[in-house]
């Protein structure tokens, strides 16, 4: 792998891990404004979601960044297929938010963005060399024997 490639795969890693960082902290600002009513640096809370999405929203938004986090800096070997779950989860709940509760107009690229954003990581985690070496290639005959 050239030189060019190997910063360019760090570098989109350290993005993950801030960005599932700015995830944990949301989703924990998040269940503090839905629990106690405040919002120490803003309003989160979304007031065209009923109260059980808007909950089930701050939950897989705190243990997608809390799992990665984890499972990043433990190494577990299963980080990546436990993203892919959440990425599946995240993505299913924004579609219900996009098409049954949002009023915004650029919902749908928001949308689409956001799935587009789950695919890239997806891959980079199972596909990059860097992830392979961090985590061990997942194979079949691994989730066979696990």
């Amino acid at each position: 792998m050239s030189r060019f490639w190997e910063r360019a795969s760090q570098g989109f890693s350290y993005l993950i891990i801030i960005a599932s960082t700015v995830m944990l902290g949301w989703g924990l600002l998040g269940f503090l404004e839905y629990f106690t009513g405040l919002a120490p640096l803003m309003p989160l809370q979304n007031a065209t979601f009923p109260s059980g999405t808007q909950f089930v929203h701050w939950l897989v938004i705190t243990l997608s960044g809390g799992a990665f986090l984890i499972g990043y800096f433990s190494r577990w070997s299963y980080t990546p297929v436990a993203m892919v779950a959440l990425f599946a989860s995240l993505a299913t709940l924004c579609s219900v938010q996009t098409f049954d509760f949002m009023e915004n107009a650029s919902r749908y690229s928001d949308f689409a963005r956001e799935c587009a954003y789950y695919v890239i990581i997806s891959i980079y985690l199972f596909r990059s060399k860097r992830m392979q070496d961090h985590f061990g290639r997942i194979t079949v005959a691994n989730l066979q024997e696990g």
